[in-house]
């Protein structure tokens, strides 16, 4: 398993927007991810804005969902986030998700975003594996 973090925010869209997102694999059912909080991610107390935290999450475990699922795409259908705690800018939050289950069709994550060692969101979800046939990806897929 890969112990170094890569950027995943490649393509242009949202999270690459919004600085990227590092991630790594930590084994077969947990992986990691981490991004710097930058002054357009704080909200008017100067805190991280929770949506921000919200999409950090669900690109970190969505991809977590992704690659436990052989690189299928997959889209959440739900998550259900519980924020603990805050950070501030300049700040790196490290998310850690554990595959709790993986069904043929579905993927159970928890995931918990950490700053200075300290949880600052909670959160659990639950991934659809989509079934892409290759003629659904166009020219080249």
């Amino acid at each position: 398993m890969s112990k170094k973090f890569e950027q995943i925010s490649l393509k242009q869209g949202f999270m690459k927007h919004n600085g990227g997102v590092m991630f790594r694999n930590i084994s077969e059912i947990e992986y990691e991810f981490k991004s710097k909080i930058n002054e357009n991610h704080l909200n008017a107390a100067g805190i991280t804005h929770g949506g921000y935290l919200s999409a950090l999450v669900d690109a970190g475990a969505g991809t977590a969902a992704h690659r436990s699922a052989d690189n299928a795409p997959c889209v959440t259908i739900s998550l259900d986030l519980k924020f603990i705690g805050a950070s501030k800018l300049g700040d790196e939050i490290i998310g850690h998700v554990k595959i709790l289950k993986k069904t043929k069709t579905l993927i159970f994550v928890f995931c918990e975003l950490k700053c200075e060692n300290k949880i600052i969101t909670s959160a659990s979800g639950v991934w659809k594996i989509l079934k892409v046939k290759p003629s659904d990806l166009g020219p080249g897929g």
